[in-house]
């Protein structure tokens, strides 16, 4: 990596660590006159670099021990740094978006792409979660055209269904559940299975961003391409398979605009399972009563070319499992405004997992959780893949 990209990471961080403490000056010198963020962040009333600062300001006038934590961190070529993080505050100090102060910590998760001029941030991009989504959803009801709106969606959501497997594969020794349950406003989730030789088999789920039919038109190409690849390649190695689709991917969907990816390939008679992760919320396996994350680096496919995506390896005994998901079950909001989060699922799956239905203890406790007149905010995908426990 060159010392200008090196650099350029630095600014990055320095933003990030400015918006932390609320310095508001440090932000201003950071950041071009003509700053183009692309969007309202949370409490924005107004695009640019004023509007941006003063969004900060918003956020610390309502949460107490702010933190940008950089979970990964990339320079693509040319004056472009892709971040993936988490922010994280706890709502004590006054209300936000109609959220009433709680005590409560909350936490989002973003990927955010930064374009630097010179020795400045001149524009971001950012896809995010949680809030961020929120501010987006109000943004849209805002829109006229409902009607046009909702043929969209209508198109989005058949070219959803029509990429999902019809079938569910049948291994011996092994049960496969998954569960796929579409939101109001479409998003880009799938899951997939691809048969590859000497009985091995592919799983994926995944989430591409955005709403509507071009979020479901990249789902349904990613979906093609993965099977593509995983036939044509017919490897053991998930990550190869990711470093293909992303190479064809990135040069075909619109700019800033990308797919998180969880690829795994099972060989069901050894039990091992190897997998590799392109930005994707990371699945948990379940063994002797505790739930761990399944973790490896990789940044999302179609953002930026000549990737590689770490692997690791895992044996499934008899009665362990690994669960996939979405966003949309961990990122549900209850009527205060708390989500559903990551700890929460945790506990569950080491809970429960065990059980026949590992699917339908987590609904009834995400509606329990959302409570009545609950509006899904996003698609909710499940996938549980589960080694038979022996006959006692």
């Amino acid at each position: 990596m060159s010392e200008a990209q090196e650099q350029n990471k630095a600014l990055v961080r320095c933003l990030y660590e400015a918006q932390t403490m609320g310095d508001l000056h440090a932000m201003r010198e950071l950041l071009t006159p003509d700053f183009d963020d692309h969007w309202l962040a949370p409490g924005q009333e107004e695009p640019g670099r004023e509007g941006y600062i003063r969004s900060n300001a918003a956020v610390h006038a309502a949460f107490s021990d702010i933190r940008y934590l950089i979970e990964e961190q990339m320079a693509a070529e040319g004056d472009r740094v892709v971040s993936r993080l988490r922010i994280r505050g706890t709502l004590d100090r006054g209300p936000f978006m109609g959220f009433a102060p709680d005590g409560k910590e909350r936490e989002v998760g973003a990927i955010v792409i930064h374009r630097i001029e010179g020795d400045k941030i001149a524009e971001e991009w950012r896809e995010g979660s949680g809030v961020l989504e929120l501010t987006r959803a109000r943004l849209e009801k805002e829109i006229g055209e409902r009607e046009r709106v909702d043929q969209e969606l209508r198109v989005a959501r058949r070219i959803q269904h029509t990429s999902l497997p019809k079938e569910v594969p049948t291994l011996e020794g092994w049960q496969i559940s998954p569960f796929y349950q579409p939101a109001r406003e479409v998003g880009g989730d799938f899951y997939d299975f691809h048969l590859l030789s000497e009985g091995r088999l592919g799983l994926v789920v995944g989430d591409a961003t955005g709403k509507g039919v071009p979020a479901a038109l990249v789902m349904s190409t990613t979906c093609g391409m993965l099977q593509l690849a995983a036939r044509a390649l017919d490897s053991s190695s998930p990550g190869e398979v990711l470093e293909q689709v992303n190479e064809t991917l990135f040069a075909r969907i619109p700019p800033n605009m990308f797919v998180t990816c969880f690829y795994a390939i099972l060989d069901p008679k050894s039990g091992s399972l190897r997998y590799a992760n392109a930005g994707h919320d990371a699945p948990y396996i379940h063994r002797n009563s505790a739930a761990e994350e399944l973790r490896a680096r990789g940044m999302p496919l179609g953002l930026m070319p000549d990737m590689s995506y770490e692997e690791h390896e895992i044996v499934l005994d008899a009665g362990e499992g690994v669960f996939f998901y979405s966003d949309g079950l961990v990122e549900a909001h209850d009527p205060k405004g708390e989500m559903f989060g990551f700890p929460r699922l945790r506990a569950l799956i080491a809970e429960h997992a065990e059980k026949e239905s590992l699917e339908d203890t987590l609904l009834e406790e995400l509606y329990s959780f959302v409570g009545e007149g609950w509006e899904q905010e996003d698609d909710i995908t499940l996938l549980t893949l589960q080694r038979s426990a022996p006959l006692s």
